[in-house]
C-alpha cells in the first residue's frame, strides 16, 4: 500500500522579543509586581519568544473579541503563506498539484476562512479539498496529520497542513489567577507547515497515530471564548494526569507494530512547559538528552500550541532510513495524541 511520506517544512515566526524584557517592559506592571509571576516567568523555560501583538508596543488586553479577530486575519496572512511557500519549496511540489490542504488553529476565527484565502493566493486549484481544525489546542498538529495522511494514501495526491497560533492576541486583563500567570508565561506565536506525499523515497513515513483522552479530567486544561478574547484554564495538576497516561498510551501504540520505547531513534515531544517534559521524560525513563530538541524549541521560540510540535519535528531532523520518531503533544480534554513515524 502507497504511505503518506512528510516531504517538507516551513516556519514563519513574527517579531523576536526575550522573555525578560517582556516581563520588565510590561507583564510585571501588568501582574502588579507579583513575585509568584516574576517567578513563574523566570522558570518558564522560555529565553525568547514571538508575537504578532508585542504588549511593549500595544496592550491588547481590553480588546474585544471581535477587534482580536479582525487582527488574527491581518496578521495570519502572511505568516500562513511564507509557511506554507518555504514547505513548498522543501518538498519541490507547486502549489497547484496539492489535493488536500489542512489548516489547524485555535487563536482566531473568519468565514470565508484563512484556508480558502490562502489557497487561493497560494494558487492552489480550485478543486483543492479543505479541512479546518479549529478549537483543539496544542495537540491539534497529530489529528491533522492522521487526516491529511489519510487523504495521501486514498486518494494519492500530495497534502498540505498548515498550524498558525497567534496567542499573543489574547492576553487577558490583570489577574493573579495563577493558571493565567502560567499561560502569559509560555504561550508564543508561529506558523508551522508540512507537505505529505504519497509513496516518497526519502522523508518520514506515517506509520500511526493514537490518542487518549481523560474525560474525568476536562476540566483541567480549557480554552474559552471570552467578550475580551480566549482564555486558558490550566490545571497545576495537568503533569500528574500525564504520568498516569503517557506510558499506557506510547506502549500500545508503539506495540502494536512489534516496538517498545526503547526502539524509538527521536522524540518530537510537545513542550507545554519544563514540567511536562520532565513527566514524559521520567515516565517513559528516556535517556537525559532525548527532549533536548523540545527543550530548545520552548527556549528559543515558546510554546506556539498546535504548530510547536511540527517546529519540534522538523528540528530533529532527518534520521537514518528504517528509524522510528514518536510526536507526542497534549491539550484540552484532557487529551494526547501521539503519531508514530519512520524515516526512509
Amino acid at each position: 500500500m502507497v504511505s503518506a511520506v512528510i516531504v517538507g517544512a516551513g516556519h514563519a515566526y513574527p517579531d523576536t522579543e526575550r522573555q525578560d524584557v517582556l516581563w520588565d517592559g510590561f507583564f510585571a506592571g501588568h501582574f502588579d509586581g507579583s513575585r509568584l509571576a516574576k517567578r513563574m516567568f523566570q522558570s518558564s523555560g522560555v529565553v525568547t519568544r514571538h508575537g504578532v501583538a508585542n504588549p511593549l508596543v500595544e496592550d491588547v488586553s481590553s480588546w474585544s473579541t471581535e477587534a482580536r479577530m479582525q487582527r488574527y486575519v491581518t496578521e495570519a496572512m502572511p505568516l500562513g503563506k511564507d509557511a506554507v511557500a518555504a514547505a513548498l519549496d522543501a518538498a519541490a511540489v507547486p502549489a497547484s498539484e496539492v489535493g488536500m490542504f489542512v489548516v489547524a488553529s485555535c487563536t482566531g476565527y473568519t468565514t470565508p476562512g484563512i484556508d480558502i484565502r490562502l489557497a487561493r493566493d497560494l494558487g492552489m486549484g480550485v478543486d483543492v479539498q479543505r479541512l479546518f481544525v479549529g478549537h483543539m489546542g496544542c495537540y491539534a498538529a497529530i489529528p491533522a496529520l492522521g487526516a491529511a495522511s489519510d487523504f495521501v494514501v486514498a486518494r494519492r495526491r500530495p497534502a498540505v497542513l498548515l498550524c498558525l497560533e497567534l496567542t499573543s492576541l489574547h492576553v487577558q486583563p490583570p489577574t493573579r489567577d495563577p493558571q493565567q500567570l502560567v499561560a502569559h508565561a509560555l504561550f508564543s506565536d508561529a506558523a508551522s507547515a508540512v507537505v505529505l506525499q504519497p509513496g516518497a523515497a526519502a522523508g518520514y513515513e506515517m506509520i500511526d497515530v493514537a490518542a487518549r483522552t481523560d474525560v474525568a479530567t476536562a476540566d483541567h486544561m480549557t480554552w474559552d471564548v471570552t467578550d475580551l478574547g480566549f482564555r486558558m484554564g490550566l490545571s497545576p495538576r495537568v503533569p500528574d494526569v500525564l504520568a498516569e497516561h503517557v506510558r499506557p498510551m506510547l506502549t500500545a501504540l508503539l506495540a502494536r507494530h512489534g516496538l517498545t520505547v526503547p526502539d524509538v531513534a527521536g522524540w518530537a515531544v510537545h513542550p507545554g512547559g519544563p514540567r511536562i517534559l520532565d513527566v514524559v521524560g521520567a515516565e517513559l525513563q528516556l535517556a537525559p538528552d532525548a527532549l533536548d530538541v523540545s527543550r530548545t524549541v520552548l527556549a528559543e521560540h515558546g510554546n506556539c500550541s498546535s504548530a510547536t510540535v511540527l517546529m519540534v519535528l522538523d528540528a530533529i531532523g532527518p534520521r537514518p532510513s528504517g528509524a522510528h520518531v514518536v510526536a507526542l503533544a497534549f491539550g484540552p480534554g484532557l487529551t494526547l495524541y501521539a503519531a508514530l513515524l519512520r524515516a526512509r
